[in-house]
């Protein structure tokens, strides 16, 4: 089961994931917040803080429905059966909170959407300038040398050049050891089946956010969910596409408005 923490209880629950090569910490200054009136849900994806690797049948055609049945597994402890929540991710975290959105469609259970440059590139064509770009990144990541020759691509594409050999050489370390996960995160993300006409049954209040800031791959991603996605608003932060970490303040505020008027 994923490793899951919780807010103070008898508020609505507010199910929050993060992105690869993260963990659910990344959303503590969101659940501190008094103001949302929420009680956050910070899951560990497969992987990546408490949580375990997936296991080797999984690997062998890792998809984001792993992700989404150990997301459930683990909200089966944290919510009463049935119990409604909003649903918040970043990158791959927001690729992941797409696919549960899409499980629990007809349920009822989501009361809102929020994805903050969502990693979803199956949502766009193999020709699209977004998606060649980043299969340019997959490449050279699968090409690396070695794992550390790997992360350094991951982050500095994300971060800007320089950004992994600008760290302490234990955080260094930490992200090299994750680069195995984020390597399946791709395939979950490349292999993923929804088009964007399939979401335009999504009948979901969502909110999509980009980094001023961000790559052009995923800006082109929100461009395309918030055109497919029936109910969907699309603003722009400030930051790039670790916002919800480097500004964490002006994104938590447009998480907490869009919420609190859902």
């Amino acid at each position: 089961m994923i490793d899951a923490v919780t807010a103070p209880t008898g508020r609505t629950a507010c199910v929050l994931l993060h992105s690869s090569m993260s963990s659910r910490s990344q959303w503590n200054t969101l659940a501190a917040r008094e103001d949302t009136g929420l009680r956050c849900v910070a899951l560990d994806l497969l992987g990546y803080g408490k949580a375990p690797f997936p296991d080797a049948e999984a690997q062998q055609a890792f998809a984001l429905e792993h992700e989404v049945s150990a997301v459930l597994a683990a909200l089966e402890s944290e919510l009463a059966a049935g119990e409604p929540f909003h649903l918040v991710g970043h990158s791959y975290g927001g690729a992941t909170a797409l696919r549960l959105a899409r499980r629990l469609a007809d349920s009822g259970r989501i009361l809102s959407l929020t994805l903050f440059e969502p990693v979803a590139f199956h949502l766009l064509p193999p020709d699209n300038p977004a998606r060649v770009d980043i299969a340019r990144v997959i490449a050279r990541i699968e090409a690396a040398a070695t794992p550390r020759d790997a992360t350094q691509v991951f982050i500095d594409y994300w971060n800007g050049a320089g950004a992994f050999a600008a760290l302490p050489p234990v955080v260094q370390d930490r992200f090299t050891a994750q680069i195995a996960k984020v390597k399946l995160d791709f395939v979950a993300l490349l292999g993923e089946p929804t088009t964007p006409a399939d979401l335009a049954t999504l009948d979901i209040p969502t909110l999509v956010l980009f980094g001023q800031q961000g790559p052009m791959s995923t800006r082109t991603v929100a461009e395309e969910l918030a055109a497919a996605l029936p109910r969907a608003a699309i603003r722009r932060t400030p930051g790039g596409h670790m916002a919800p970490i480097t500004h964490a303040e002006d994104v938590n505020r447009a998480i907490a408005a869009f919420i609190g008027a859902a």
